[in-house]
């Protein structure tokens, strides 16, 4: 039973500035930067029939390319802190994908989202980290110049049941195509 998720692909050449930010957080554990991306939306563990329901129906997007910006660092999780990830911002074709996938994730019968939709870049996942060092962290090496990229497509993409952070693999791509 695959776990499935869409998102975008963040390029080569953006994953490379940012894994160039690793390092000098304890309890931090590192993505591999091939394994960097935006969730648009989580799916989760679904049958056969269901994942190919699903990757047929995401045929049926029809949006144009739009520019991705990755701009600074944060954390999630407050006072404990779970992760520090690059943000994205968040532009009006960014969240309008968003939102069709959504509806049509609902419209299959999956359940709402439960969480509100904040366009990021997981770079690390946190285990025991104090909120001082995510602080000190980020004071550091939370300021870096904005990368811009072209979202061209976005994927659907399974992984194994673990705690995150990959490997990912892209079961499906689509094209977001300029009229």
């Amino acid at each position: 039973m695959p776990r499935l998720f869409t998102g975008l692909e963040i390029p080569a050449e953006v994953g490379h500035t940012l894994s160039g930010l690793r390092g000098g957080l304890p309890g931090a554990r590192w993505i591999d930067p091939e394994n960097y991306h935006v969730t648009l939306r989580f799916i989760g563990d679904i049958d056969g029939a269901s994942a190919n329901e699903i990757a047929s129906m995401l045929w049926r997007v029809n949006r144009k390319p739009f520019e991705v910006t990755v701009q600074g660092l944060s954390s999630f999780g407050g006072r404990k802190p779970r992760a520090v990830v690059a943000n994205i911002a968040p532009s009006r074709p960014l969240i309008e994908l968003q939102a069709e996938l959504e509806r049509l994730m609902q419209r299959i019968g999956l359940d709402p989202e439960g969480r509100k939709f904040v366009p990021h870049v997981t770079l690390a996942r946190l285990h025991d980290a104090s909120s001082q060092d995510v602080a000190d962290y980020l004071s550091v090496r939370g300021y870096f110049p904005s990368r811009v990229f072209v979202a061209e497509r976005f994927v659907l993409f399974s992984a194994r049941a673990s705690t995150g952070g990959g490997p990912y693999v892209v079961e499906d791509a689509y094209d977001l195509c300029p009229e």
